[in-house]
This record gives C-alpha cells, sequence and structure tokens, in this order.
C-alpha cells in the first residue's frame, strides 16, 4: 500500500504543473482579503457591532410584569384561613408603564448607538485596508531594494575583478583594488540590514493578515508602478465630510445625545405601575352564607420629589454631554481636513519624485555609469569616480522605490479618510 501511494504521488508531480506546488505570489487586494477574514481586532470590533444591535430592542420594551402571592390578615395562632373574614390569599399582577415617550426615547438612543458601532466597523474596515495596503508596499520597497542591492553586488565584483586585472598587468592601482573591496564590503552591510528590515516588514503584514508572524510571503512582481494625479484638497475635503465613518459615527452619537437629553426633561414626569389583586376567602359569613372573594385595584405614580437635585442636574449633564459631541464633530472634522491637506502635499510630492527618478535621473545616471565603465577599461576614467557613480545609480534607484512605496501608502490614507464603506 504505502509503495502504491509513493507512486501515485511521484506522477501527481509528473502531471501537474511545479506551479501547483508553488506558494502563490501575495497581491495587495489578495492581501486585503485575507485580512478582512482573518484579524481579529476587526473581528472584535464587529462582534461588538451585533452586541449593540440587540440592545434597541431590550430598552425599548416594557419592564417585566409582576407576579405576587400574598397570604393576608392570616390567624397567628393557628394560620386558619376560615376563622377570619379578613383573611385572603392573594393573587397579583402588576405592570410599570414609563411616561409616554420615555421607552421610544430609549430605543432611539441605542439605535444610535448601534449606528455608531457599524461606523465603528466601517472605520476600522478603512483602517486595517490602509494598513494592509501600507505594509504590503514597504515590504515591496524593502524587496525590491534588497533586488538593487544584491545587483549592485554582482556589478562590484565584477569592478574588482577589472581593477584586480588591471593591477596585475600594471595599468591599475592597489588602491583602485582595496576602494573596490571596501565599497564592496559597504554593500554587504546594507544587504544585512534591509534583510532584517524585510523579516520585520514580513511579520507586521502577517500580524495583519491574522497570520503567524514568521509565515514566509512571496509578492506579486507584477504590481502597479503608477501614482495618477488625485483630485483637489477641496474635492477631498467635500468627498470626506460626506462618506467618512469617523464623521457619521460622531453624528450619530450626537443623535443620541439629543434623544438622552429629550428622555432627561421628561424625568420630569411621573412613571405609573397599574396592578390588580384577586383575594379568595374561605368559609362563611355569620348568616351562614359563603364569604365573596375580593378584588383589588391599584394605581401608583412616581413623584419627582427631588427635582432640584436629580432631574435638574440629569438634564444639565445631558447638555454638556451633547455639546462634548458637538465639538468632538467640529474636531474630527478639522483634523480630517488636515491630514487630507498633508497627505495631497506628501503624495504629489511622492509622485513628482517617481517621475523624475523614472524618465530622467535613473537613465542619465545608468548611461553615466556605462561611459564610466568604457572610459576606465582604457584608462580614461578614475576609478573612484567609475565606483562613485555606481553608488550614485544604487541611491537613485533605491529611491525610485522609496518614492514608488510612499506614494502608494499616502495613497491608501487618503482613501481612508474620503472613500465611504459599506459591508
Amino acid at each position: 500500500m504505502k509503495i502504491f501511494m509513493k507512486q501515485l504521488l511521484l506522477i501527481l508531480m509528473v502531471l501537474l504543473p511545479l506551479e501547483a506546488f508553488a506558494e502563490e505570489p501575495l497581491t495587495v487586494d489578495r492581501a486585503v482579503e485575507v485580512a478582512l477574514k482573518g484579524n481579529p481586532n476587526y473581528a472584535q470590533i464587529q462582534s461588538r457591532y451585533k452586541a449593540l444591535q440587540d440592545i434597541p430592542s431590550q430598552v425599548g420594551s416594557l419592564p417585566d410584569p409582576t407576579i405576587a402571592l400574598n397570604g393576608m390578615n392570616l390567624p397567628a395562632n393557628d394560620f386558619d384561613t376560615r376563622q377570619e373574614g379578613m383573611t385572603q390569599m392573594q393573587f397579583g399582577v402588576s405592570q410599570a408603564f414609563p411616561f409616554p415617550g420615555k421607552l421610544s426615547l430609549k430605543k432611539k438612543a441605542a439605535e444610535y448607538m448601534a449606528a455608531a458601532g457599524l461606523d465603528n466597523v466601517y472605520e476600522l474596515r478603512l483602517k486595517l485596508k490602509q494598513q494592509v495596503t501600507s505594509s504590503w508596499w514597504e515590504l515591496y520597497y524593502v524587496e525590491r531594494s534588497l533586488e538593487v542591492v544584491e545587483a549592485n553586488l554582482n556589478l562590484l565584483r565584477q569592478f574588482v575583478k577589472i581593477a584586480e586585472t588591471k593591477y596585475k598587468v600594471g595599468d591599475g592601482l592597489q588602491q583602485d583594488v582595496l576602494l573596490a573591496q571596501l565599497e564592496l564590503s559597504k554593500l554587504l552591510e546594507q544587504e544585512i540590514r534591509i534583510k532584517s528590515l524585510r523579516r520585520n516588514e514580513m511579520a507586521t503584514l502577517n500580524t495583519l493578515m491574522g497570520e503567524s508572524a514568521n509565515t514566509q510571503i512571496s509578492l506579486h512582481e507584477s504590481a502597479d508602478k503608477t501614482l495618477e494625479a488625485i483630485a483637489s484638497v477641496e474635492v477631498l475635503i467635500a468627498e470626506a465630510s460626506e462618506k467618512n465613518p469617523l464623521l457619521k459615527k460622531d453624528e450619530n452619537l450626537i443623535s443620541a445625545a439629543q434623544s438622552r437629553l429629550k428622555l432627561a426633561k421628561k424625568g420630569y414626569y411621573p412613571d405609573f405601575k397599574v396592578g390588580v389583586n384577586y383575594g379568595d376567602r374561605s368559609g362563611n359569613n355569620a348568616d351562614g352564607s359563603q364569604r365573596d372573594d375580593m378584588v383589588s385595584v391599584m394605581l401608583n405614580m412616581s413623584v419627582p420629589l427631588y427635582a432640584t437635585s436629580k432631574q435638574s442636574k440629569g438634564i444639565s449633564q445631558r447638555k454638556n454631554e451633547l455639546s462634548q459631541r458637538k465639538y468632538s464633530r467640529q474636531d474630527t472634522q478639522n483634523a480630517i481636513s488636515s491630514r487630507i491637506v498633508n497627505l495631497s502635499s506628501n503624495y504629489t510630492k511622492s509622485r513628482d519624485l517617481f517621475s523624475l527618478f523614472d524618465t530622467g535621473i535613473i537613465p542619465q545616471a545608468q548611461q553615466t555609469v556605462d561611459s564610466m565603465l568604457s572610459g576606465y577599461k582604457v584608462s580614461e576614467v578614475d576609478f573612484l569616480n567609475l565606483v562613485r557613480s555606481q553608488i550614485i545609480l544604487l541611491n537613485y534607484q533605491i529611491r525610485y522605490f522609496r518614492a514608488l512605496s510612499q506614494g502608494k501608502q499616502f495613497l491608501a490614507k487618503l482613501d481612508e479618510i474620503t472613500v465611504g464603506e459599506t459591508l
């Protein structure tokens, strides 16, 4: 049986394409999808919202009725229910009724709080998308930087060989060889730092996706390397004012505070309690007739006797809470507007730098390196200048990917603020 299974496995490995056994490269969209399914913090906020949904029906319902079983006026000597005419075995039902409008206001306040809870879900959903997108692009930048450094290591090794060859035949200097080896060591040190940074960024992305921190990630190389123009600051602020879940949450909290204020003002009005008791009497009257059963009806009403220290203070409390919510919304609006201005400026800067590196600086720097390398081979260019030009090209290539990565991250943060969300 074991031999058969091994043979079957070998056949499958031959017939199936190698890609079937390889880890699927992770795109930014796939990373977001995984995070929305596996991030525990997001799942926690969703559960909290579901709990808030169950509150309105509870606070909007009448208090539970009360059932009473009473033994009234029982003789203390023998507890005989037939001895005294006043003795009753009572069964009663009572129901409390808050003043009209109080329950509906409680329910409205809870509904607004539940709506604010949904806005919390939307807010965290957008934030999680932004964090995953930013982390993915940061890891992308680190991986591309590592590729650039490794490619330059290979070039510097070639430079070392050229310098050694020229030194051996008497056309070069020993200091050229030592300089090349020094720059090679510097790049090796940079490679070590970038590999360490890659592990850290991979752990961050894994944590956001709800995966084990040491899970290996292979990024999809065919990433979108375009940074498009964005709308004006005024348009972005207007979109955020309409769609941002933080602002919508503040609006729902304001509505909840308004409902609570109205409820506090109704605190001056009494609540009622209605009850009915049925009294069963045993035994006979003095004339021999059977004693009649008794029915009692009750109406209780609360009296706002301590209105100055209770109801009035409650109204003052709710007014201050409403003011606090309004100020909070204004503060949120100002903070969002400020973030949009800063992010828009930073995105434009990254976009311009990316375009400059892509179409101007890097092609020119590459041409310079190629020209100097040709010149050095025929002893027309100083080796130090050749190495410097290659290091400058290396730094520009890394800054190119830095500008792309930062631009994508700034764009993700702008989307977090200005793009609405639905489940």
